[in-house]
């Protein structure tokens, strides 16, 4: 009987040491594509290697030795570059054409809206996004937080989430608001004012799981829905020193030319829209290194909501206008990054704002840094995503032939890797 039970023991001993080997053994893909674009500069004929869930080397063929524990990926024809980075998503929102903001906020349950969201995050990483700067769950309080750990966890499939939690507003300017003052209803965002006020709710949110604090330094609160500034200078101030003791970026909603110079002053990390933006302020954005997430693709798709028909219709004033103070950021030299403020146009098309970028005056090859290394950069990710690097996380995407030549390739993304696991793979 000792010697079954010793002979067991053994059995039992060489499994667990299979499966331990087999737990730690590494794995290799080896990725040969036609061109890799590394998040800078483009390299015809260079290939990657991935390790586990790590970019181990890339480079001319020369520079790889045959290795039959590699898992060879043909993308003959195609382009690799970083996981896009999308710098201005709503996951909890889906397109106002479908249902109103309002009745989104007010209407649709938060299970319901987390159960979009699942979706929308799916949708965003298979378009090629793998990792998503959100800013604001708009009344759905801190489920943004809870999404990216479920994301985390490999719960559900979604991108690497960057999370704002509920954003911030000043007491009565945000919405719904019910058409009798006396009705209580959601908001969709926290209110806080003053700055003891201000400092507690930007320590709650980072409590909450909150990776930056978004701010609406202006909103349509004006005599007339006209947008008018919201918070003062010293308001900003001290949400941007809280942040800043913490680690954390401050990202500043604000459209007017007041609201805007109050977020440079303050020293915000980046200015959401920035519609009214002039020459003057995006050469003071260009000093403190501030960067402009313009958000081009919602305006387009609110207008087109409301009727316009684009190609078919005279441009709108808000259009042309825009079209001004995005060329003006481009000759100052501001930092761009790409963000579209998808959710209120359809997720899995984020590609919407990268070409309106190349259409609005932007290069191809720009709009591609903009989209991976300058994004990670400004975000403070630049170390870990956003290039093809050693050492950096295996987060890649391919598109057919050269997306320099032709930014449209970007709406069929053919191959998808993230933290080095295939999701996507189409021949």
């Amino acid at each position: 009987m000792k010697k079954i039970f010793t002979f067991i023991f053994i059995l039992l001993g060489c499994g667990f040491s299979a499966s331990a080997q087999l737990a730690t053994k590494d794995s290799y893909y080896l990725l040969k594509p036609m061109a890799v674009f590394d998040g800078e500069q483009m390299h015809e004929g260079w290939w990657v290697l991935v390790k586990n869930d790590r970019i181990e080397e890339l480079g001319p063929p020369s520079n790889f030795k045959s290795n039959p524990n590699w898992v060879i990926v043909d993308l003959r024809g195609k382009t690799v570059l970083p996981g896009l980075i999308e710098g201005h998503s709503h996951l909890f929102l889906h397109p106002y054409n479908e249902t109103s903001w309002d009745d989104q906020v007010l209407k649709e349950s938060r299970a319901e809206r987390t159960a979009r969201a699942v979706q929308h995050a799916r949708a965003t990483l298979m378009a090629g996004f793998t990792t998503v700067r959100d800013l604001g769950t708009e009344g759905a309080m801190y489920d943004d937080a809870g999404l990216k750990k479920a994301i985390e966890k490999g719960v559900i499939r979604g991108p690497r989430m960057i999370v704002a939690t509920r954003a911030i507003v000043a007491t009565g300017i945000y919405g719904p608001k019910p058409e009798s003052p006396d009705i209580e209803s959601i908001k969709g965002a926290a209110e806080a004012d003053g700055i003891e006020g201000l400092t507690r709710e930007v320590r709650t949110q980072i409590g909450k799981g909150a990776d930056l604090i978004k701010i609406y330094a202006d909103y349509r609160w004006g005599l007339n829905d006209a947008s008018r500034p919201s918070f003062t200078i010293d308001e900003l101030k001290a949400v941007v020193a809280v942040c800043r003791s913490s680690g954390r970026p401050v990202v500043a909603h604000s459209v007017t030319v007041e609201g805007m110079r109050r977020c440079i002053e303050a020293g915000v990390t980046t200015i959401e829209h920035g519609d009214e933006g002039t020459s003057e302020l995006f050469s003071l954005m260009k000093q403190k290194g501030i960067a402009l997430c313009p958000t081009l693709a919602a305006g387009e798709a609110v207008l087109a909501y409301r009727g316009w028909k684009k190609g078919v219709d005279p441009t709108p004033a808000r259009i042309i206008e825009k079209k001004k103070s995005f060329a003006a950021a481009l000759a100052a030299g501001v930092i761009i990054c790409m963000g579209g403020d998808v959710g209120v146009f359809t997720h899995g098309e984020n590609w919407k704002e990268m070409e309106l970028m190349v259409e609005y005056g932007m290069s191809p090859l720009e709009t591609m840094r903009s989209a991976t290394s300058v994004n990670a950069d400004v975000f403070g990710y630049g170390a870990s995503i956003g290039r093809i690097r050693q050492g950096l996380l295996a987060d890649l995407i391919a598109v057919s032939r050269d997306p320099v030549k032709d930014i449209r390739l970007f709406r069929n993304v053919v191959f998808v890797m993230k933290n080095g696991e295939i999701l996507k793979e189409e021949k």
